[in-house]
């Protein structure tokens, strides 16, 4: 696989940018968003696509941590 050009990155991220915009405008619904997932996904390797939503998921996370509202999920009962 040959690694994307300038031209190609850059139309990548736009679209990363374009989807997370929009999964911040609807943070309870991301069904506006799906447009945007499917030109995000058309616009990048599929390994950055995996990155870049864990990417996501952690900078979430790391926000929610900071600012402490993170609530850890209680520790599931053994029967």
């Amino acid at each position: 696989m040959a690694a994307p050009s300038m031209k190609e990155r850059q139309a990548c991220w736009g679209a990363r940018d374009e989807y997370w915009k929009c999964l911040d405008e609807n943070p309870e619904d991301a069904s506006p968003c799906k447009k945007l997932r499917n030109s995000f996904e058309s616009s990048c390797p599929q390994q950055w696509i995996k990155y870049f939503d864990k990417r996501r998921d952690y900078l979430k996370f790391k926000e929610k941590f900071e600012a402490g509202q993170f609530q850890p999920s209680k520790p599931a009962t053994q029967s």
